[in-house]
């Protein structure tokens, strides 16, 4: 079909894929904030993004119901995060979860 292509991108081990492409959606390239991709080690995940040449935000996690620079001290699942935009625009947020 013209117009139309699909690209499913499944990391090994997972079971979840992130599907990206051409006639998916009527929603403008860039308009889609927030969709976040789960990573056991945000340091590394982070470090590997820069490497590559993604600017990606420091990272942060809540203390006090603030935004407090680095990861959680404790390395809590669910408690660190950095976000970097594709391409298009659209902004994405990592999430450490170590234990999952």
């Amino acid at each position: 079909m013209e117009g139309f292509r699909v690209v499913q991108l499944t990391p090994p081990g997972s079971p979840c894929s992130i599907t990206i492409g051409t006639g998916l959606s009527d929603s403008p390239p860039g308009s889609y904030e927030g969709l976040h991709l789960v990573v056991n080690d945000i340091v590394a995940a982070r470090e590997e993004l820069v490497e590559r040449g993604v600017e990606v935000s420091e990272i942060r996690h809540m203390a006090s119901g603030e935004w407090t620079p680095g990861p959680d001290p404790e390395r809590q699942d669910y408690a660190s995060f950095a976000d970097f935009a594709d391409p298009d625009g659209n902004v994405w947020v990592l999430q450490e979860v170590p234990t999952r």
